[in-house]
């Protein structure tokens, strides 16, 4: 029988068990305790571990690299339990804790898995858990990367309606920031220009977004597609005997093309 949200509250720990995040949190205690590097550690000096660890998981998901990914995934886990047992020791909060935030905020947001109510658009259950004097862009993450922040912002005000009706209205946008920028290119106002880049690159997060992708996985293949282009490029040079830092651009160009070619075929 499923629990109502009134049980969970009483209830918080729907899914209780050991897990592997107390586990984590046992192991870093023993650290802590015996490691003089460990117990020397805070949530400050942490934190550039934490991003390292986070950008090799999804470097390992993007490769398909199992093997990668469970170890990355231990190392991550690691630094959460890190960040825990840090904030435990000032009784700040535990795992206990940190796991009952979780459950609950995850009960809110599955009314039709844990109560009696229908399915209601994700966006607009996170702006009722906000406070009504809170705008629609309140609580965002500041350490966010830029494309991420920017399809995060445009996410959230798509959430209240305001969106375009499909990607063509913003793909109209792209082309009205572009023409923009060449204005302000031709114009030699380098402010302005810098100011137009970024709508460009904003216009084109948002027709990424209605066009049903992330910017930031897009991306990730564009540059893996450039690099391996151009690591062939320097292969068919080096066989060819072409020094590139001394071959004009139609040369290269035309080692360019013949990758392209290559990599179709392959």
């Amino acid at each position: 029988m499923i629990q109502s949200n009134k049980d969970i509250e009483t209830d918080p720990l729907r899914f209780p068990g050991p897990g592997m995040l107390e586990r984590a949190a046992q192991l870093v205690r023993f650290l802590r305790k015996n490691c003089p590097w460990d117990r020397e550690q805070t949530a400050e000096s942490l934190i550039p571990h934490l991003l390292e660890e986070a950008h090799e998981v999804v470097d390992a998901i993007r490769k398909g690299a199992d093997e990668d990914l469970e170890e990355e995934l231990g190392d991550l886990l690691l630094n959460l339990a890190f960040q825990i047992v840090v904030a435990e020791e000032s009784d700040s909060l535990d795992t206990k804790s940190v796991y009952r935030r979780l459950e609950e905020k995850m009960v809110r947001r599955h009314p039709q898995l844990f109560g009696n109510d229908e399915h209601q658009d994700w966006e607009k259950l996170k702006k009722s858990e906000r406070a009504e004097t809170e705008g629609v862009l309140a609580g965002m993450a500041s350490g966010l990367d830029p494309l991420t922040a920017s399809y995060r912002i445009q996410e959230r005000v798509a959430g209240v309606g305001f969106d375009w009706e499909d990607y063509r209205g913003a793909r109209e946008k792209v082309v009205e920031e572009l023409e923009e920028v060449t204005q302000a290119a031709e114009a030699g106002d380098s402010t302005g220009l810098e100011e137009e880049l970024g709508d460009l690159l904003f216009a084109a997060v948002n027709l990424t977004r209605l066009a049903g992708s992330h910017p930031t996985t897009v991306l990730a293949r564009a540059n893996m597609k450039f690099r391996n282009r151009f690591e062939l490029l320097e292969k068919l040079a080096r066989d060819n005997g072409i020094i590139i830092e001394e071959s004009s651009l139609e040369v290269l160009d035309s080692l360019w093309e013949k990758t392209k070619e290559s990599m179709k075929v392959s």
